[in-house]
């Protein structure tokens, strides 16, 4: 990962941390949206990382689309289907990377920053932490479906339309985070949470975060019926059958991911 210029990246006992970069607020360059697609693309094959903490450098975690480079990015004819076609597929990266991602919310996550918030898999908060979709008061729009994986029909619309941000405080009454902590305790709950799960079967979070990916937009019939066919899948595999034996011997399991 030495070829990254706004995005940082470190590895430890299993757990990669991608930080956003990009002074003074993290606007998502196409320098740091292109990053960070390859750098979650090439984790999802990368067999020393089980789990992701995702966060942002300094104040705020990422305060939207780049808005003063756009001209520059959208010179001509082709170019703005170009960057759209960019823009969501970081977005997608997230969701769709093979590895669970754990989102450590320090600051603002306005527009952009929102959507790669929702489109990770757990969600923890420092109490500086907002989220807003802002879009309104530039003349655009963005973040919306993304964000409805999150808020109910009002709250969304209320922040779309008027620009209002939700705090930490709010997003764990509404459950949308699972805590709000002081800014010195973020880091170490979104590891504690990352190492929790880089100590299971990497097979099984691996297979386990792309069902509930599959199943999300199913029928509760056809969803679970492809669960138990996954489910049958994994209890052949040597880290079902280990963990199983553990189970029985009382002992820690130890996995190989095969």
């Amino acid at each position: 990962m030495n070829d990254l210029t706004q995005l940082e990246y470190q590895l430890e006992n299993f757990v990669a941390t991608l930080t956003l970069n990009s002074p003074p607020v993290n606007a998502l360059t196409r320098t740091l949206n292109d990053e960070l697609t390859l750098a979650l693309d090439r984790i999802s094959e990368m067999d020393e990382v089980r789990a992701v903490v995702l966060t942002g450098a300094g104040k705020v975690f990422c305060a939207g689309a780049d808005l003063k480079g756009r001209a520059a990015v959208i010179k001509g004819p082709g170019d703005l289907p170009a960057h759209s076609r960019r823009t969501r597929e970081c977005f997608h990266a997230i969701r769709e990377c093979a590895k669970p991602v754990v989102v450590a919310i320090n600051g603002a996550a306005l527009g952009a920053g929102l959507a790669m918030v929702a489109s990770a898999d757990i969600l923890i908060a420092s109490d500086k932490a907002s989220v807003g979709l802002p879009e309104v008061d530039v003349g655009l729009l963005g973040g919306c479906r993304h964000a409805m994986r999150l808020f109910s029909h009002s709250r969304l619309r209320r922040m779309a339309l008027t620009g209002m941000r939700v705090g930490a405080a709010e997003m764990v009454r509404l459950g949308i985070v699972e805590a709000c902590v002081a800014p010195e305790e973020l880091m170490p709950a979104a590891l504690e949470i990352a190492r929790t799960i880089a100590a299971k079967s990497p097979i099984s979070t691996r297979m386990g975060k792309h069902t509930m990916n599959v199943i999300e937009d199913m029928s509760l019939r056809d969803g679970y019926r492809y669960e138990q066919d996954m489910t049958a899948q994994i209890a052949k595999t040597d880290d079902a059958k280990e963990a199983q034996r553990a189970f029985a011997e009382k002992r820690p399991p130890v996995f190989t991911g095969r």
